[in-house]
């Protein structure tokens, strides 16, 4: 079973709320959730109210209510509630929140269970069991509620069109601030309390949230029950959400709270089965590896139509910069992962780029270029450049095509998917392959890619940056491989391309520059960023082995300037087992990893706290907990996935961090078939065993 993250019995104010999330909702779940808790529903986009631009936008909280003892409310008397216990169960999905409410005398005890559906993955649930220790007058309330977020409201409805009694609880529109899109959202409530219930629900002011309230005469010898069930549609997916949400959840309650929670655990239980173990590592480093995994699985779905953000769906209002964009953090650091285990997900990343090919075709044209680019900061309903105005330079970050070219060709090798080759993953590699061929300047030196910068976000731009040359090659080379396959003219001249895309090597020192400007002389964040690195892997472009034991070495060298900043701290630690170095590895992952994990849930921040402790808490970070992942399921094993058998996708020996005797993944999907993955320290080449396909 995978390790969930210990019980929270006491909360702290430094703490961020606990995540949900089944790829199309996002939740943050406080310690009382029934009055503190944030939504966000995927392709959701509004107009950030600071910067201006497209980003998410907030939807009304599914989950939110109320209780009642004796006239004193939770919602007016919050002081009076007491955490008891707050528990993951990673395992199954679901979030289980303890906590005592007192008014006089009497103890109300509350169990809250809640859990996004993946079976129905636009639907929340949500259980409140309450107990008292005295006869008292007890009200339940459930809320739909927008309180407190940007936007207006378009319609609130609690009776249904041409019909005597009301489908559902209540439904509303949201509109999101500036307009830009509408949130639909009901509910249906159901109650079990014995005899003398009084049900109400708020059905005359306009602008109170939606709620439904259950008052009962409570005895100490019995417990009251309230399921609540709410779906959330944003506009992007139905042009009438809020009917189209009255439709959803009808079905889950239809279907009923147990058996959504069983099919929930189902499809978890099917998510765990592509576990990575790290076997004779101590129950810390499991503990660390399943958290990440679970971040990673709850932020994608194969229902997703607006990929996934670099905190999947995550949001806290201490968040900074980041608005809810899909950049080159998804298919560089969250897709890998994903691909050999929920490949529907991968999937729908990728579906994502693909329903967005016109605007890469568009930000091309703007920038003088043909082909594809994709923007640096892509926004969720048109896939348009949305990178906030107060940092221009971010305009000449432009790797993030080669990102998504990349996971286009990876998609391809794994799945052996011929017919997505042709329809989906070739345009989208033959428009990369063009857009660098008209990017690259022909010199003497070869062919330049210049005024860029490079994932150490430099101030200035810099030429020939060595990630984004390393990059552009394998591109060129993937794509030139598939136009052999699939008979087209454009392989001979993306070789060639490819072959005269010009590096800079210290030729003395036998190492890859970062950039042209680049010298061991410079200091500060940016000199001691080991982008040649990730050009190594996880591009896994190919020089000697001289060359790149000597560039391994200088990076590493250099590196503990930089160790602690977010995406390339995680991969460090598989340098250093490339050097056959496993008590560094083990180092570096400690660095470069574990100590951006965070209390209480095992959350993934952005930058490490221990380094820098001013920063704010905003997880999970998707790059860095991919970017373990990944380390483990592909740097550390010498996976590379290629149009070879998998059998031959291992290209190096096995060396793990110390105390790592192996790395096992019972269910890997490879080629349409389940596969079992073992790689164990000193082995000469990890194994791919592929399984009858029930298995």
């Amino acid at each position: 079973m995978p390790i969930s993250p210990p019980p929270v019995r006491r909360w702290r104010p430094e703490y961020i709320p606990a995540y949900l999330s089944n790829g199309l909702i996002g939740l943050r779940a406080g310690p009382i959730p029934l009055i503190e808790g944030v939504a966000i529903v995927s392709g959701l986009a509004a107009v950030d109210p600071v910067e201006k631009g497209e980003g998410f936008g907030r939807a009304p909280y599914p989950i939110g209510g109320d209780l009642e003892i004796d006239g004193a409310k939770l919602s007016r008397l919050p002081r009076q509630a007491e955490l008891v216990e707050q528990r993951y169960d990673f395992a199954n999905g679901e979030l289980t929140s303890r906590f005592a409410f007192r008014s006089g005398e009497t103890t109300a005890s509350v169990e809250v269970l809640t859990f996004c559906s993946r079976s129905l993955p636009s639907a929340v649930l949500q259980e409140v069991q309450v107990r008292v220790d005295r006869p008292c007058r007890l009200v339940i309330t459930a809320k739909v509620d927008p309180t407190g977020i940007s936007g207006s409201w378009r319609s609130r409805e609690t009776t249904t069109p041409d019909a005597d009694q009301p489908v559902v609880d209540g439904s509303m529109l949201w509109e999101t601030h500036g307009g830009l899109s509408t949130c639909g959202a009901a509910y249906i409530t159901r109650f079990e309390g014995g005899d003398g219930v009084e049900r109400h629900r708020e059905e005359h002011d306009e602008l109170a949230p939606l709620s439904t309230s259950y008052a009962v005469d409570a005895r100490p010898e019995r417990s009251y029950v309230l399921h609540q069930f709410t779906s959330l549609v944003p506009s992007q997916a139905h042009h009438e959400p809020h009917r189209q949400a009255t439709r959803l959840v009808g079905m889950a309650a239809q279907r009923g709270f147990e058996t959504l929670r069983d099919e929930n655990r189902g499809a978890w239980e099917q998510i765990w089965k592509g576990r990575i173990k790290l076997v004779g590592a101590d129950q810390r480093w499991q503990a660390l590896a399943d958290a990440a995994y679970f971040y990673l699985h709850a932020s994608a779905h194969s229902s997703s139509l607006f990929s996934t953000s670099m905190f999947g769906l995550a949001y806290w209002p201490n968040y900074h910069y980041y608005r809810g964009h899909v950049m080159w953090d998804i298919e560089s650091f969250a897709f890998p992962t994903l691909l050999l285990t929920a490949p529907e997900a991968a999937h729908a990343l990728l579906a994502y780029r693909v329903q967005r090919v016109q605007a890469a075709q568009r930000n091309a044209a703007m920038h003088g270029y043909r082909g594809l680019q994709f923007p640096w900061a892509s926004g969720p309903r048109h896939g348009e450049e949305a990178i906030r105005l107060s940092a221009p330079q971010l305009v000449f970050e432009q790797h993030v095509s080669l990102s998504v070219a990349l996971a286009f060709a990876q998609y391809v090798h794994a799945t052996g998917d011929e017919d997505y080759l042709r329809e989906k993953a070739w345009p989208v590699l033959e428009g990369v392959a063009n857009w660098i061929s008209s990017r690259v300047v022909k010199t003497e030196r070869g062919y330049e890619i210049k005024e860029v910068i490079g994932i150490a976000e430099q101030t200035d731009p810099v030429d020939n940056n060595a990630y984004m040359n390393m990059a552009a090659t394998r591109v060129l080379q993937e794509a030139a491989a598939f136009a052999c396959r699939l008979k087209r003219p454009d392989a001979d001249r993306w070789n060639a391309l490819a072959r005269g895309i010009y590096l800079p090597i210290d030729k003395g020192r036998g190492i890859i520059l970062n950039h042209d400007r680049y010298s061991a002389a410079d200091k500060g964040v940016a000199a001691s960023t080991p982008e040649a690195l990730a050009g190594l892997f996880p591009v896994n472009y190919t020089v000697d082995g001289a060359t790149e034991r000597n560039t391994i070495e200088f990076y590493l060298g250099r590196v503990s300037e930089f160790v602690g900043h977010p995406m390339l701290s995680a991969l460090v630690g598989t340098y250093a087992a490339r050097l056959g170095n496993r008590a560094d590895a083990l180092r570096w992952f400690e660095k470069g990893y574990a100590e951006f994990v965070e209390e209480p849930f095992s959350e993934t921040n952005e930058y490490s706290l221990a380094r820098f402790p001013d920063k704010p808490r905003v997880g999970p970070f998707m790059a860095n907990l991919g970017g373990f992942l990944m380390s483990c399921l592909y740097g550390l094993t010498g996976l590379l996935l290629s149009p070879a058998e998998p059998a031959e996708w291992f290209t190096r020996r096995v060396v793990l961090p110390t105390g790592w005797d192996a790395i096992e993944v019972d269910r890997l999907y490879v080629r349409g078939r389940p596969a079992r993955l073992v790689a164990r320290e000193g082995d000469e080449r990890a194994t791919l065993e592929l399984l009858p396909s029930d298995a």
